[in-house]
């Protein structure tokens, strides 16, 4: 049976038959309880949906199968930490430079930035499919780096960051640092904020380090 127009598709229902706002959300942070609890192993149709408290068939009326759904999440977060780091040459004069960049490398790292870049790596259809997203313009951790290159020129113009930095280079680093963060996060993952704040203040120098 062919699916009805986007127009006239109904809600999707939970178990109890009351319709469910905003599924795909509610399926992805079902998805992000269930890695954060289990890993990618416990990453099924049916943790997922049991963790999300609707129908078993719901996960597959909104995506193509479980590699979809799980490229889909991995891009969702990714785009949501671009979102979230794109204004940050905005904030050049403002607050401290290495504080505006810790921040942003943070908000990369994430609460479940580790479960979210180990799904995307977990099969290879969904690391195929994010990387091909990715390479198609879709927001990633290149949209990190080039707002991360952005800030630091325009600090360096205003004379806060040292003139000789190499400021794509930094920036390069610094996302790169925090992607091994989220590849291996250690045995200790919530380290990851003291190894960022560390990372940044080694790595970008700043007028008053006397450098």
């Amino acid at each position: 049976m062919s699916r009805p127009p986007d127009g006239d598709r109904e809600e999707p229902m939970s178990p109890r038959g009351v319709a469910i706002p905003d599924v795909r959300e509610r399926l992805f942070a079902a998805a992000e309880r269930v890695l954060a609890r289990e890993g990618t192993a416990g990453l099924t149709n049916r943790s997922v949906t049991e963790e999300a408290g609707c129908a078993k068939g719901l996960l597959y009326n909104h995506f193509t199968d479980l590699d979809d759904f799980v490229a889909q999440l991995v891009l969702d977060r990714f785009a949501r930490i671009a979102a979230e780091v794109e204004p940050l040459p905005d904030r050049a004069g403002t607050g401290t430079v290495h504080e505006n960049l810790t921040v942003a490398a943070l908000a990369m790292l994430g609460a479940n930035g580790p479960a979210i870049a180990a799904a995307a790596v977990s099969r290879n259809e969904v690391a195929r499919r994010v990387a091909w997203s990715w390479a198609d313009g879709a927001p990633g951790p290149g949209a990190v780096e080039d707002a991360m290159a952005r800030y630091l020129q325009a600090e360096q113009r205003l004379g806060r960051v040292a003139p000789d930095a190499d400021c794509p280079m930094l920036a390069l680093a610094l996302t790169g640092t925090v992607h091994h963060l989220l590849m291996h996060p250690g045995p200790q993952p919530q380290d990851g904020p003291a190894l960022i704040r560390r990372l940044v203040t080694a790595l970008v120098p700043t007028p008053d380090d006397g450098r």
